[in-house]
């Protein structure tokens, strides 16, 4: 901007301006927060007097209910304390009277109060009424009927009760109690008719079951929701202790439970028939009573090791009815669904109680119990557990196998593994036998992982078109295949293009052309050659303008493609190759029992993970490639022991696996980051083997630095190999010295002088601004200032007086090339060795003069220095900015 004013002048206009915004801002500000809070208020002002209007604390219809409730309460306890303490001062005639014309009245009362609109009151009366029936019926029975059994009365009592509330109800419909009251009487009837008989606990579970029918049936039928939800509870409470009680005389008495439990099972398919809401869960409920029943009934006819399976057996078949709409049988999808849910839950059940065997067949010989190449083997982890557990998992794993699905294909894949795994446990097979099928389970895992193709046969590709989908999910589908396709064989066709592709596909499904549709243009748009147009990256549509592809027309205009699912192929390879993997692990642990076991072992799942690592080219490769660097370590360390290595020489054996993955990753790159970080693992675990002996540690760090050496030579990994070479030949020379006997600390700095040196030295050829701090800093503090530390104890002059030549060489040389690091190093240590030197005799000297004399020559110091402070001010800023100009 163009002004008059001078720029000092201008700024500080500037800043004044800016003050009084802020202070503006700040105003404004405050006032907002004030107005905020002023309207948060909850403050009801009249517009004539200004006076708070009152809040009502409650509705005129809440008082109401209350007052009503409250008085009904008293009633009814009014009418019981008469009942049950004043009832003796009275004969026969009148306690009759007053009972009959207290509940006749308390029961009329409420035809006249809904004729004139009093519902409420009316509820409240009729729930007295109801109340004083129980009332009558206890009294009855006191004074008339003194001799009935107390429960058959009761029975007697409640089903009299239930069938007038009902009637009760029904004649006035707009009363809400009596036909939820009749629902809850009606519960007590059957059972209390029982118990009264001395029925046991059979024919007490069929009275909650017939009960709980009914209260089905008031479900099903009746229209008042309060009574539907009384029936409902109702049936869930007594439906579910019937179930239960029948459930546990499936155990006891199976003939007797399946009776009970099919019965019930036939009632709730009923209910979910008729119920759509309630189809899924009743449905599930009924398969799982059914299954109890079958399963009771097999229990009694097979031994206790064909317990499980029976039941599974039973789950399968009721999971079957899934695929009922196939063969012809007509059943609502939710009770399919229901019954199939059920099926499933107890086959899952069953595969729990077989997983014990294939956990002590994975992870049992983890836990070791026997030495190392002992020949001994350890007992079996769970002895004596039912064979049939096998059968379990192989005909679950046959069952999934026909579900043309991807979790079914991927959990019958996990089966046959976990059968394969547990046979060895259930069948006691010997040491041998069992060794052999872990590696070929193994072999079979990982192979599996490698070529899933067969696995994946018959299961539909992301994007297909099932029989179900619409033509445009296909076409969509079908795009995406497409593209993807491209994508996986290193097309040249771009994202974008791909993307229009399947927008393409899609537009056509749905009937829309996608040329239309590209062709229009909005309102008022300029021409496609225009600079400022659509296509201008500049213009107001480009990428920095409000609808360029960072705007919302670009959002609205580019569709996102959704994250295409996984292939089937994918993810069965994972589930075998994760199988193999823990096969692998569990084969090792167990041939540690025998050597030769131990090496066959090792070869086999080295060689299979390499095999993994070369045909696959995602993360199993990578995984399988330092898992492959693993196996190799222990084959190394296995003939390490048969050959009764001591622990140094095992050190230097295991060197050989760094340097096979310093090979490795120089032809195989793609691995060759994580195998060589795995070699290099291994190779801190061989010098930690070596520390008990330095001359063999200083040997290995040797070694070491020759393979990293080595390393350095590729492009992609020179920096980093080319510095932890360097590091190891360092610390190969450092312990190779301290064996010798070597204190003398130049003797371990020099060797990192001299090459820090010269590599400080290329670098400023390279880069002339490069601080002499950066490239000779480093080099020259690694010897002058050990060099100085041990010099200062030196009582001899040998040492003093070389660091000194050091210093005084490296000072004139800073001088000379107005280095600064050179020149402050030099001169700091040389002054320190200086001072070192005349020590004894300053403090000779000090110790011959008077007290008196030391403050006396520092005062005439000061005098001097105060005397001439501003000149030597200047001095001291000359000499600064000298240093600091420099390099």
């Amino acid at each position: 901007m163009n002004t008059s004013l001078p720029p000092a002048d201008e700024l500080v206009l500037v800043d004044r301006e800016l003050a009084h915004l802020d202070a503006r801002r700040s105003t404004l500000l405050a006032r907002r927060a004030w107005l905020l809070q002023a309207l948060r208020t909850p403050v009801a002002v009249t517009a004539a007097t200004g006076a708070r209007t009152p809040v009502a604390d409650s509705t005129p219809r809440g008082a109401q209910n209350v007052l009503l409730t409250l008085g009904g309460t008293l009633l009814t306890i009014a009418a019981v304390a008469f009942t049950l303490v004043s009832w003796g001062s009275m004969g026969i005639g009148g306690r009759a009277a007053v009972l009959s014309v207290v509940t006749s009245a308390a029961l009329v009362a409420p035809v006249a109060l809904l004729r004139r609109g009093l519902v409420s009151t009316a509820e409240s009366v009729a729930a007295l009424g109801l109340a004083l029936t129980v009332l009558d019926a206890y009294a009855l029975h006191r004074v008339a009927l003194t001799d009935t059994d107390g429960l058959g009365y009761a029975a007697v009592a409640s089903a009299v009760l239930a069938a007038g509330w009902a009637a009760y109800g029904t004649g006035l419909s707009r009363l809400r109690t009596p036909l939820p009251a009749a629902v809850v009487a009606g519960q007590l009837p059957l059972l209390l008719g029982v118990l009264a008989a001395g029925g046991g606990p059979t024919a007490f579970a069929w009275a909650t079951l017939v009960t709980a029918a009914a209260d089905g049936a008031v479900v099903l039928w009746a229209r008042p929701v309060a009574a539907r939800i009384t029936a409902a509870a109702g049936a869930a409470a007594l439906g579910g202790w019937a179930l239960l009680t029948g459930g546990g005389l499936s155990l006891t008495a199976p003939w007797s439970g399946a009776a009970l439990l099919l019965t019930g099972a036939a009632a709730l398919l009923y209910a979910a028939w008729r119920r759509q809401a309630f189809a899924v869960a009743g449905a599930t409920v009924a398969g799982l009573a059914a299954v109890t029943a079958s399963g009771g009934l097999l229990r009694a006819a097979l031994a206790p090791d064909w317990t499980v399976p029976g039941y599974v057996l039973c789950g399968l078949l009721l999971a079957s009815v899934w695929w009922a709409g196939a063969v012809g049988v007509r059943l609502p999808g939710e009770v399919r669904a229901g019954l199939a849910v059920a099926g499933a839950a107890v086959a899952a059940l069953g595969l729990v109680w077989a997983l014990p065997p294939v956990v002590a067949g994975a992870l049992g010989p983890l836990v070791r119990r026997t030495p190392v190449w002992s020949g001994e083997h350890a007992g079996p982890v769970l002895p004596s557990y039912p064979v049939t557990a096998a059968l379990v998992l192989a005909v679950a794993a046959l069952v999934l196998v026909a579900v043309p699905r991807l979790w079914a294909r991927c959990g019958a894949l996990v089966l046959a593994w976990a059968l394969l795994t547990a046979l060895p446990v259930v069948l006691e097979l010997p040491y041998a036998v069992t060794l052999t099928l872990q590696l070929l389970t193994t072999a079979a895992a990982l192979a599996c992982a490698v070529r899933p193709g067969p696995l994946a046969r018959g299961l539909a590709r992301p994007g297909a078109r099932t029989p179900g989908a619409a033509p445009g999910e296909a076409a969509a589908g079908n795009a995406a295949d497409a593209m993807h396709a491209r994508t996986a064989s290193g097309s040249p066709a771009t994202a974008a293009t791909a993307a229009t592709a399947a927008t393409a596909a899609t537009g056509d499904a749905a009937g829309r052309p996608d040329d239309a549709a590209t062709r229009k243009e909005p309102t008022g748009s300029t021409s496609p050659t225009d600079p400022m147009g659509p296509t201008s990256p500049t213009g107001p549509t480009g990428p920095t303008g409000p609808t360029g592809p960072t705007g919302p027309t670009a959002v609205s205009s580019r569709p996102r493609t959704p994250a295409a699912p996984p292939e089937p192929g994918v993810v069965l390879g994972w589930a075998a190759y994760a199988a193999g993997l823990v096969s692998a692990v569990g084969a090792l642990a167990f041939a540690l029992d025998v050597r030769g076991a131990t090496f066959t072992a090792l070869g086999l799942v080295c060689a299979l993970l390499v095999g993994v690592a070369v045909f696959t080219g995602d993360a199993r490769g990578t995984v399988s490639a330092c898992g492959a660097v693993a196996a190799a370590t222990g084959f190394v360390c296995a003939v390490a022991a048969a050959a009764g290595f001591a622990p140094h020489w095992t050190a230097l054996a295991l060197l050989s696996v760094p340097a096979a993955t310093a090979l490795v990753g120089a032809g195989a790159r793609r691995v060759a980051l994580p195998v060589e970080i795995t070699g290099g693992t291994v190779g801190l675990a061989a010098l930690g083997l070596a520390t008990s002996r330095p001359a063999f540690l200083a040997a290995a760090l040797a070694l070491g630095g020759l393979i990293a050496a080595a390393t350095a030579l590729r492009p992609e990994r020179r920096r980093f190999a080319s510095w932890t070479a360097a590091a190891l030949f360092l610390a190969a020379a450092w312990v190779r010295l301290a064996v010798w006997g070597v204190t003398a600390p130049e003797a371990y700095t020099l060797p990192v002088t001299v090459p820090a040196l010269l590599l400080g030295l290329l670098r400023r050829r390279r880069d002339p601004a490069a601080s002499s701090w950066t490239a000779y800093g480093p080099g020259l503090a690694a010897t002058l200032l050990p060099g100085l530390a041990a010099a200062w104890p030196d009582p001899g002059w040998q040492r003093p007086l070389l660091l000194g030549l050091a210093a005084l060489t490296v000072t004139l040389l800073g001088a000379r090339f107005r280095l600064q690091a050179l020149l402050v190093l030099g001169g700091a240590v040389l002054a320190l060795v200086g001072l070192h030197e005349l020590a004894p005799y300053v403090a000779r000297a000090v110790g011959a003069l008077p007290r008196w004399l030391p403050p006396a020559l520092a005062g005439l110091l000061l005098l001097a220095v105060g005397a001439t402070y501003e000149q030597r001010l200047r001095d001291a800023r000359r000499l600064r900015d000298r240093v600091t100009r420099m390099r």
